[in-house]
């Protein structure tokens, strides 16, 4: 999927009145199938760019434009059509406690399917889609966790469970806010490897935001720079250096130096998270 920014604002809904708009005169232009990493300190905009992108939050100024079309502009029936084709992974995956793994992966399919498969699905996976989550819980090191409930998984499996989802969805953009940030180094790493291998052999577009800098700069061939809702460079991989790190983590250069991971333990109860399907 093309992805296109023209000179975009947006703001967050929880902003007071008067407050800056989150995101600032953003100009992006993300081609079919290409693969890009978001960087930048906490509270840069990069949550709020990827709902943006998700057609989630509406722009104050500016435009986007999702293969040629603008979400604005469409009515409730195209824009539900258009957002078929996208898929959102927020950092807290909408897990139901008392779910099973398999089917709580495959709500990513719900927006495809009808509301007799969805129920269908709900109580007796049929064998095949069943047998697609398991191909994508496999190599991210879940295979065994096919039947568990997700309220016996630790807070890294439950958010490979939650990048599970964009590999049996049909979508054609992946936005996928901090997926590593519950994984350990190792973890992370084998992670991101299937997640970007996953997007090429399917031409998909990967958008995804990073604290691990390091590994988003060797993982990813183009990485975009915010902070303070801006754009402050969007470049190869190669050329993002150190200077410009500095510049952009200035005053946060803890996040910058101390990326690493810090996985949850084994949470039996979990506090229920409402599941969202669009």
């Amino acid at each position: 999927m093309h992805v296109e920014l023209q000179g975009l604002s947006a703001r967050h809904p929880a902003l007071r009145a008067g407050a800056a708009d989150t995101l600032r005169d953003i100009a992006l232009d993300v081609r079919p199938g290409e693969a890009l990493a978001l960087i930048g300190p906490s509270g840069a905009g990069k949550t709020s760019l990827l709902n943006v992108m998700g057609a989630v939050l509406r722009p104050t100024q500016g435009r986007l434009l999702l293969d040629g079309q603008a979400p604005a502009a469409l009515d409730a029936a195209a824009l539900r059509r258009l957002r078929r084709q996208l898929f959102i992974a927020p950092q807290t995956p909408p897990l139901p406690p008392r779910q099973r793994v398999v089917t709580a992966v495959l709500a990513a399919r719900l927006p495809q399917w009808g509301l007799a498969h969805s129920l269908r699905s709900l109580f007796r996976p049929a064998p095949s889609d069943a047998a697609d989550v398991l191909a994508a819980l496999e190599p991210l090191g879940l295979a065994d966790k096919l039947w568990e409930r997700v309220d016996r998984l630790s807070g890294g499996e439950r958010q490979r469970v939650g990048l599970a989802r964009s590999l049996v969805t049909q979508a054609r953009l992946w936005l996928i806010d901090e997926p590593l940030s519950a994984l350990d180094p190792t973890r992370a790493e084998e992670a991101l490897a299937v997640l970007l291998q996953a997007a090429r052999e399917r031409g998909v577009t990967l958008v995804a935001s990073l604290h691990h800098v390091e590994l988003a700069l060797r993982a990813f061939p183009r990485v975009v720079g915010l902070r303070d809702g801006r754009l402050q460079f969007d470049l190869p991989a190669p050329q993002v250096t150190p200077a410009r790190l500095q510049a952009l983590y200035a005053q946060h250069e803890r996040e910058l130096l101390e990326p690493a991971a810090s996985p949850e333990p084994l949470s039996p109860t979990p506090a229920a998270v409402p599941m969202t399907c669009r």
